[in-house]
């Protein structure tokens, strides 16, 4: 087990992530522990059923994740996930107005150049 005090862990999280692959690192604040790092590859989360896609699902939908980079963790091509999250009811684009009026302006100019 590694220790890294929560100073040394804004200071350098690297070096906590890393230690975070191999074994379990315990974050002190004030000589007292407040936190666990677990390497989800090292205590082998991602290796049970149904894992991989319900943690990419969640990271896009919370827009924490890319669809490519959702799909990649998700083990899936970029189509199969487009599906399983639009089955999900969640959006693959989100847009404001003014963002879908700019890019529809887009669009039209780009067709007029055609």
């Amino acid at each position: 087990m590694e220790t890294v005090n929560v100073s040394g862990l804004k200071n350098n999280p690297s070096e906590a992530l890393r230690a975070a692959r191999h074994d379990v690192v315990v974050v002190m604040n004030r000589d007292r522990p407040d936190a666990l790092m677990v390497g989800v590859e090292c205590a082998g989360m991602l290796d049970a059923k149904g894992v991989r896609p319900a943690l990419a699902t969640a990271l896009f939908r919370d827009g924490h994740l890319s669809l490519v980079r959702a799909a990649r963790l998700a083990d899936m091509s970029v189509a199969e996930f487009a599906t399983h999250v639009s089955r999900l009811g969640i959006a693959l684009v989100r847009l404001d107005a003014s963002e879908a009026n700019r890019d529809m302006d887009t669009l039209e100019e780009w067709l007029a150049l055609s």
